[in-house]
């Protein structure tokens, strides 16, 4: 052998390489040719070896010593490393050592030739860090098969650290650690490294079960042991969620799941399985739940919790034959206070009554599905609450009451209650409840029906003279005859010409002008003019919505027509149409009748419905909406962000504005989440190209919000309150011009705001 690291590969061995610029790719793929150092002081077994290897597939470096070897490999690495144990100078028990410390040849594969089958040697070998041996031999395929075998193994090895490497990375970004216990190990746990982070403590010291129990508040404690011991006499999984106080002293969830191992006779060995950390996941579900479920303001259950609260109850009752009872609480003066004193102090107020009403009751707040059956035969009992249903009504749930006399006792200390003084607002006010009481049985079989009924019997207490409380009777149902007259009076109004339009208009406020109108239906019924809201749901419930919002589009069409000629009005009037319309056949046509008898563009005619109701005909109306689009008639979404709906029909549907609910409105300038809502409604339709609008705006800070969020053009009694057609016009030539209109100088007060913070952010910026 010369003194060049790799010896001469002779010509009748192609597939051969004797440079180290074979190593230069590192481990080869599955598939690909290996690379193989073969080291061997022998020159005729090294190159009988090296050919025999290079007609089986491999590619051969060859080294004639360890030291040659050992320079090779600190430029390159091979697949696997052939070894000839007898080697003057340095053997290859200790080039096999060495090439251990080198850096990323911890795993290679080695492979030691040894003429010796003694025992020893082949202990030495692997105290050495030889992966396998083999006795020298001329059967070259035995060895070919060898090497390809521990080439298998070696990937395989690979790929199972590589799996533990992803494996322990995804449990530590997803908080999870395993664990096992065995009978045999009494009280302790093996724990891997990621387990211990979850639980805060160190993986080198020993993990008791009485260690963790200390972390459990004791209150927890009892409860979770249960569980362990449930689980260990019938063997079976255990999967819970626990509250640690870690030793750090933070305050973490758990989530444990563990499966039970079996010995080979079947008996219970143990338990394996993971812990990890759900805090954040339970803190953001019990913030859903509580949006869900609770009212934002009071804290109280809402309108969703009490109807599931109710029903729940009504279940329990039927089962076990008792009368339950539903009060419903209206403030009989709130609107003054609310009026009067703002909406922040009408806030206030409520809180207050709310407070007082939870302790009329053996109020519960956390009950949930799936929950309330763990308290046993008469868990309806802890149904019973006080919760809000809107505005300033409130509703109790007693779910259990032996008579009538009942009810009326806690709806009596709902009465005194209220009646002490409340400040708000830094002021003293009084305010008293009317309360209406309706009995399950007797008084309706559903939460539906005992609900109509107490509103009935509220509305009796409120006719008494406030501050009463009335159970429901069959005779306060004469109620019913009075609706039956208006709807008589109703169908009589049609024909004689009594329903007329006001115009509310939507003002540009940046230019202070009219940038349309919506027609809103009145009733003059002789020298009284009736609100929508007292007949509107009369009409929609009896039918008569369909002819008056007929009537509505040929008014509004005739209205748009005389504006044109009179002052050159070109925007749209906006009619409301309710979604049974939109499911006639002849819709398209009607309208495209109404404005062509008055030779008006489709486009000065727009449709407005509700997101509730398009969304409870969705599937209806969808035909009628393209139809109406194809003709140049615009939709517009009334009370957006009210509805229980997808987003998804904003992108589907041709629609070309939207309309922010005056619910929203009404806080802004107050509460940060009403900004929030209209920011994110504002971008939303910025983002799809449609317009919006602002309802309700009353005052002058309600607009400023608006305008600066980028709403430029609102609605609502701050500009004007829905006028008939005349007085609409005299408005017009009082406040169409900007020196005219009051509320050009916050808008553009508001404007000269925007561009100093952005001439000031740019000077930072440079």
């Amino acid at each position: 052998m010369d003194s060049d690291p790799t010896s001469e590969v002779p010509p009748t061995a192609p597939a051969l390489a004797a440079s180290g610029s074979l190593f230069d790719q590192g481990q080869q793929a599955a598939g690909s040719a290996p690379h193989v150092l073969l080291v061997d002081d022998d020159e005729v077994n090294l190159l009988l070896t090296s050919i025999a290897l290079g007609e089986r597939g491999f590619v051969v470096a060859t080294a004639a010593s360890g030291k040659q070897a050992l320079a090779l490999l600190h430029r390159s690495s091979p697949d696997i490393v052939v070894l000839d144990a007898l080697m003057p100078d340095m053997d290859g028990f200790e080039t096999c050592r060495r090439v251990r410390d080198l850096p990323g040849m911890e795993a290679v594969p080695i492979l030691m030739l040894t003429g010796l089958d003694d025992d020893a040697s082949i202990a030495r070998a692997y105290e050495a860090g030889a992966t396998d041996f083999y006795v020298k031999a001329t059967q070259w395929s035995l060895l070919s098969g060898r090497l390809h075998y521990m080439l298998r193994a070696s990937r395989t090895r690979i790929e199972l650290e590589r799996s533990k490497s992803k494996l322990a990375r995804a449990q530590d970004l997803a908080r999870m650690g395993s664990f096992e216990w065995h009978r045999a190990q009494m009280g302790r746990l093996s724990m891997s490294q990621e387990a211990a982070r979850v639980l805060g403590l160190d993986v080198d010291k020993a993990v008791t079960i009485r260690k963790l129990m200390r972390m459990v508040p004791s209150e927890a404690r009892r409860v979770l042991l249960r569980q362990l011991h449930g689980a260990l006499r019938r063997s079976s999984i255990l999967a819970t969620d626990v509250a640690l106080v870690l030793l750090d002293g933070r305050q973490r969830i758990i989530h444990i799941e563990a499966e039970p191992e079996f010995n080979e006779h079947g008996q219970g060995a143990g338990y394996s399985g993971i812990v990890q950390d759900v805090t954040d996941r339970r803190v953001a579900e019990d913030k859903i739940r509580q949006l869900a479920n609770f009212d934002a303001l009071t804290g109280l259950p809402n309108r969703r919790q009490l109807i599931w609260r109710a029903e729940r109850a009504l279940e329990q009752a039927r089962r076990m034959q008792h009368q339950c009872a539903l009060l419903l609480i209206d403030l009989d003066r709130f609107k003054i206070i609310n009026d009067t004193l703002g909406h922040g102090a009408g806030d206030e107020l409520l809180v207050e009554v709310g407070r007082r009403l939870r302790a009329c009751v053996r109020h519960s707040d956390q009950v949930m599905d799936g929950a309330v059956e763990s308290l046993g035969q008469r868990f309806h009992r802890a149904l019973e609450a006080v919760g809000r249903l809107g505005g300033d009504e409130f509703v109790a749930l007693l779910p259990e009451v032996q008579d009538e006399a009942d009810a009326q006792r806690v709806a009596q200390r709902v009465l005194d209650a209220l009646r002490e003084p409340i400040f708000v607002g830094g002021q003293e006010c009084f305010v008293t409840a009317s309360v209406g009481m309706a009995l399950f049985p007797r008084d309706g079989n559903s939460v539906v029906d005992l609900l109509r009924n107490s509103d009935v019997a509220m509305y009796s207490a409120k006719a008494q003279g406030k501050n009463v409380a009335a159970v429901y009777s069959p005779q306060l149902a004469g109620r019913g005859r009075e609706k039956l007259e208006l709807e008589t009076a109703l169908h009589k109004a049609i024909e004689r010409n009594e329903i007329v339009l006001h115009y509310q208009p939507k003002i540009d406020v940046h230019g202070a002008k009219m940038a349309g109108a919506e027609a809103l239906m009145r009733w003059q019924r002789g020298d009284t003019l009736v609100p929508p809201g007292d007949f509107i749901p009369l009409a929609e419930e009896t039918g008569l919505i369909v002819p008056l919002s007929e009537w509505a589009l040929r008014e509004a069409a005739r209205q748009a027509r005389v504006w044109q000629e009179h002052f050159g009005f070109a925007e749209s009037i906006a009619v409301n149409m309710p979604s049974r319309l939109f499911e006639r056949t002849d819709l398209v046509d009607r309208i495209h009748g109404a404005v062509t008898a008055v030779n008006v563009p489709h486009r000065m005619i727009q449709l407005e419905i509700t997101e509730s109701n398009l969304m409870k005909e969705l599937r209806n109306v969808i035909p009628s909406l393209h139809r109406l689009n194809e003709i140049g008639v615009e939709i517009s979404i009334d009370d957006f962000g009210t509805g229980y709906s997808s987003l998804a029909y904003l992108t589907t549907l041709p629609i070309s504005e939207l309309k922010i609910d005056r619910s929203f409105v009404r806080d802004l300038g107050i509460t940060p989440q009403s900004a929030a809502v209209v920011t994110a409604i504002i971008a939303l339709a910025r983002s799809l190209g449609l317009r919006v609008v602002a309802e309700g705006v009353e005052t002058l800070r309600q607009m400023e919000v608006l305008h600066r969020l980028g709403c430029g053009v609102m609605q609502g009694f701050l500009f004007s309150r829905a006028l008939p057609s005349e007085e609409l016009l005299r408005w017009l030539d009082q406040t169409a011009l900007p020196s005219k209109s009051p509320w050009m100088a916050v808008a553009r007060g508001s404007e000269l705001e925007q561009a100093r913070s952005a001439r000031a952010a740019s000077r930072r910026a440079h």
